[in-house]
């Protein structure tokens, strides 16, 4: 009887100006393997590709680091919160690991992380992997849009963001849009409650989320890096998705229209629900493309 290959993995961390990032990466079989690099989403942390890693990773290497504010990264006291701090650390990771070239996967917080790398590092990118990771204003549902819009000097706006750090809103976000619940891994949402539970990541939160308007402010530019560069792109979608719905993922065609969509019956975190079905699309895309990444 023959059974399938289960990846080797490594859980390290990683110092980036006092940061210590924590990271999970595959050992494959060849030196010379395509490397994707997973840029997990909110409010999870690498934890969230686990499944993909043991699927994938025996071929491919597959690197995820938790950013700061999530998993088991640590800051320092007096850490700033936002995204483009969030970048800083991620580009530092990026450098410090010694990665030269490599498909990049975007996942929700992700792609704003992701695409703050690609406008500093073009030549860092050598395709796209999007999974609910929006760049565009078609992308937000009218609940992202208001949630966006909340400013810390609005009555309640903190509690508003807040609310949606307790138990029910961390399972709502895995939850809402999904056909079958069986499907689902209890644990996902209640590790991540665990680190958002953490002293301080609360606040963490709290700060992003009143930062998020810089994500959009900066749509345009991203969509006109996608346009410049046409790096091969995969898109890989939850349809149901409250807060980043399908339009988001057609809007990329305007900008990369070779890209490969798919678009599945599931919501937020797709790779929850579908990994059967997406994992072989990685696959495929990185023997297509991943030739040209290094370390």
């Amino acid at each position: 009887m023959t059974f399938p290959q289960v990846a080797r993995s490594v859980h390290r961390y990683l110092d980036v100006d006092g940061v210590r990032v924590f990271y999970r990466e595959s050992l494959p079989e060849r030196d010379d393997a395509p490397v994707l690099l997973l840029l997990h989403g909110f409010p999870s942390g690498s934890h969230q590709f686990r499944r993909l890693i043991d699927a994938l990773g025996s071929r491919y290497r597959l690197v995820a680091p938790d950013y700061p504010g999530f998993g088991h990264t640590e800051t320092p006291d007096g850490f700033t919160y936002t995204f483009d701090r969030l970048a800083d650390v991620t580009e530092g990771f990026v450098e410090r690991l010694g990665l030269r070239r490599f498909v990049m996967y975007v996942f929700d917080f992700g792609a704003p992380v992701g695409f703050r790398l690609a406008e500093r590092h073009p030549e860092w990118i050598a395709g796209l992997v999007v999974q609910n990771g929006n760049a565009y204003e078609a992308g937000l549902s009218d609940g992202a849009r208001g949630f966006i819009a909340l400013r810390p000097d609005q009555p309640d706006a903190e509690k508003t963001v807040r609310n949606l750090l307790t138990l029910d809103g961390t399972r709502g976000q895995y939850e809402t849009g999904v056909a079958d619940s069986e499907s689902l891994d209890p644990d996902a949402w209640t590790l991540d409650q665990h680190f958002l539970d953490l002293p301080g990541r609360k606040e963490a939160q709290v700060a992003l989320a009143f930062d998020y308007h810089s994500n959009v402010e900066r749509y345009g530019a991203w969509q006109a890096w996608l346009r410049e560069h046409t790096p091969p792109t995969l898109i890989t979608w939850g349809a149901n998705d409250p807060f980043f719905p399908a339009p988001g993922a057609r809007a990329y065609l305007a900008d990369v229209p070779d890209a490969d969509l798919h678009l599945f019956d599931t919501g937020h975190f797709a790779l929850e629900t579908h990994l059967p079905e997406i994992a072989p699309l990685i696959a495929a895309f990185l023997d297509r493309v991943g030739q040209d990444t290094t370390r």
